[in-house]
């Protein structure tokens, strides 16, 4: 999907337009292969820029091309992907290209949360012709992402922590691996954004203008946030379920010693049973009573393994 957007510049406004202009905003969107090659010959750049921000693989970083004057900036943008059992949190590449001073491409594989607050106006004095403040903003956005996002898989650990409790279920054993899972996304993605936006801001891959160097520095500092809830969390996670898997062993064991003791005890019968059938003279064989008092032997050792095993704690 291609949308291109310009700041007009005698209302101030930003507003969608269907050519390409100077200092406009090219939006590509899971871009058909007929969009690339329109943009590329349009605005006379190289297709690999483009496609390499379409690598779900791709890693943050920097690319400059001196010839055409172009530069590529690549960040992980959080995302949640939905399966059958429940939501995912991971990270995608979203590509950031400034061509010659004139235009400002952004390059993502679907739609993400960023992107959607620039088209849909939500993020406050921005122009599609400030090129760096427009990068600085998306950096600053993403940032603030990572940590709403973090926040709520904290809170989905204690929910999933609250229920286990309860009941040691697999859905929620199963949660909270996906939850480590994607803790350690954001962890790896927000130390590789993090050098992305240092580098930046040594200002020799783009120029820094002093009033938009504030917002670099907040996404900077949001980013340093975000990852250090990361590693607490993550620990805090590890620990947890650590603890549910020696609790889980632990209430096997238990259960395992309880049946291993009831089979203790419901042998004592069998075994007495099964030395009355025999062929051979035995006690009480003649005996018109013998039945009721091999019954009541039988009852009485039962009984007595029964309270020597509840002594040593074997049928708790």
């Amino acid at each position: 999907m291609l949308k291109i957007y310009n700041t007009n510049l005698e209302t101030n406004k930003i507003e969608e337009i269907k050519e390409f202009q100077k200092g406009s905003w090219i939006s590509l969107v899971s871009p058909s292969e007929a969009e690339i090659k329109k943009v590329c010959e349009s605005l006379n750049i190289q297709e690999d820029f483009i496609r390499d921000a379409l690598d779900f693989e791709e890693k943050a970083r920097i690319d400059k091309e001196e010839d055409d004057n172009t530069t590529l900036f690549v960040v992980d943008v959080p995302i949640i992907e939905k399966n059958e059992d429940n939501e995912i949190y991971t990270t995608m590449p979203l590509g950031m290209i400034v061509v010659r001073d004139d235009y400002f491409i952004t390059v993502c594989l679907r739609k993400n949360k960023i992107i959607e607050d620039f088209e849909k106006r939500k993020v406050k004095d921005f122009q599609t012709y400030k090129k760096s403040k427009l990068i600085f903003q998306i950096l600053y956005l993403n940032s603030s992402y990572y940590l709403s996002y973090l926040k709520q898989i904290n809170k989905e650990t204690e929910i999933a922590e609250y229920i286990l409790k309860n009941s040691m279920k697999n859905k929620e054993l199963l949660k909270l691996l996906s939850l480590e899972k994607s803790l350690v996304y954001f962890t790896t993605s927000l130390k590789s954004n993090e050098l992305v936006m240092e580098k930046t801001m040594r200002g020799k891959i783009i120029k820094l203008y002093e009033e938009d160097e504030e917002i670099l520095e907040d996404a900077i500092t949001e980013n340093r946030q975000a990852i250090e809830m990361s590693k607490i969390y993550s620990d805090i996670l590890n620990g947890t379920m650590d603890a549910y898997a020696s609790i889980i062993s632990n209430n096997l064991n238990g259960v395992m010693k309880f049946l291993t003791s009831i089979t203790i005890v419901l042998a004592i019968p069998t075994m007495i049973s099964s030395f009355w059938g025999m062929n051979v003279e035995l006690p009480f064989q003649m005996n018109r009573f013998g039945f009721p008092i091999m019954l009541a032997i039988s009852i009485v050792l039962t009984l007595i393994v029964t309270w020597w095993l509840k002594k040593k704690d074997m049928l708790n």
